[in-house]
């Protein structure tokens, strides 16, 4: 069905416009960072290891090849990456079996895009079996098109996520803004040369050209993302 809502005009003073809004998932759009940290303990108190507090910063936003496979080394533990990552996501399916909490506006941000029709994209790390599970409480009408970190030959911080997002929506990424929540999702988008709009989950995030903090989702709407295309590099 034709939505009757028409499409907000994203033209800057400048005669620039808004492509395409690009999402992180977990810690951006749900709350599920501390669940990938409380998997990571569980797993690796079953094999007899305790996990320092402090590693929690070095794992949080990356892939899991770079986070299992430091938690591997950091512990001294018996197990393959292939293995632990098996028991990873099978922690973490469970996890979000129970509950999936969503973050403070992303509804209500969700809404506004797919109302407006902003092509959108969900980018993240997590395999694809994962992204599929939240897709389906997420709402998979909301976004495009979907990233997930086993799709890509080189996932974040690396720009490969967010050039493959622009590719397959056939947009600028320079006209693009992203949502991240780590420094990781936030170095991925700017390698891509998009617009960053940072919200910081875990670890703080300092501003930066081209980028800008908020503390909650409940800041950013669409005529904020529109504002971004207007910074200068």
């Amino acid at each position: 069905m034709t939505s009757t809502v028409p499409a907000l005009d994203t033209r800057t003073a400048e005669g620039s416009a808004l492509q395409a809004v690009f999402l992180d998932m977990d810690g951006t759009l749900v709350d599920t960072e501390g669940f990938w940290w409380d998997v990571e303990v569980d797993v690796f108190a079953r094999l007899g290891h305790t996990l320092d507090e402090s590693w929690r910063h070095v794992v949080v936003g990356g892939p899991m090849t770079r986070s299992a496979g430091f938690l591997i080394e950091a512990t001294g533990a018996d197990i393959t990456l292939a293995e632990l990552s098996v028991l990873l996501n099978q922690g973490f399916e469970e996890r979000i079996e129970t509950a999936l909490p969503l973050m403070p506006g992303a509804t209500r941000l969700l809404a506004e895009l797919a109302e407006h029709q902003v092509p959108t994209a969900l980018v993240s790390a997590s395999h694809r079996r994962i992204i599929d599970r939240v897709l389906a409480s997420l709402g998979p009408q909301h976004f495009r098109l979907s990233v997930a970190g086993d799709e890509v030959a080189r996932t974040k911080p690396h720009p490969d996520p967010y050039l493959l997002a622009a590719a397959g929506l056939g947009v600028d990424p320079t006209r693009c803004a992203v949502v991240e929540d780590t420094a990781t999702g936030v170095a991925s988008a700017e390698a891509a040369g998009c617009h960053v709009v940072a919200v910081p989950s875990v670890a703080p995030i300092a501003p930066a050209a081209r980028r800008t903090v908020v503390s909650s989702l409940e800041e950013v709407d669409l005529t904020f993302l529109r504002g971004l295309m207007t910074q200068k590099r």
